[in-house]
């Protein structure tokens, strides 16, 4: 796997930045999480996140939503979703952006989310096995996610 950068250029001495690469999540509902948890808090982020773990609380799905239902508790957007194993990989990944950002000597308890994207990994071959001795080639989908905080005053 290649090493990559960063998709924003966030610079300064309050920043700090985390990354997961190749994560078995779906790329879709990255994509929507990410585009939630922006300009949010790191512990209010945390905190719905876990809720959504929970499924006491939903994700609004504003671009993938074709043939989404509609969850109560939303607000401004009808659309939902529970992407559990999405979320659990974005609180692994808070919880690193908050220790990066400790270790630089920023206030965990002022960091908020400039920068959160997803994008799609590299797929993974895979097959599925059919009746009768067959198989289907499948591909495996993965994501690349990450975040940049900076500490607000």
């Amino acid at each position: 796997m290649a090493r990559t950068g960063y998709s924003a250029r966030i610079e300064g001495e309050n920043v700090a930045r985390a990354k997961a690469n190749e994560l078995p999540v779906s790329p879709k509902h990255s994509i929507e999480i990410a585009r939630f948890i922006k300009n949010m808090t790191t512990t209010e982020a945390k905190a719905y996140l876990a809720d959504v773990v929970e499924l006491k609380k939903a994700i609004p799905f504003k671009r993938f939503n074709r043939n989404v239902a509609h969850k109560r508790g939303l607000s401004k957007w009808p659309a939902g979703r529970y992407p559990v194993k999405a979320a659990e990989a974005y609180l692994k990944l808070l919880e690193s952006v908050e220790k990066n950002a400790e270790y630089i000597g920023l206030d965990v308890e002022n960091l908020r989310i400039d920068h959160a994207a997803a994008n799609a990994g590299r797929g993974l071959r895979a097959f599925f096995p059919r009746a009768m001795g067959r198989a289907t080639p499948k591909r495996r989908e993965t994501v690349n996610i990450e975040i940049v905080v900076t500490e607000v005053a």
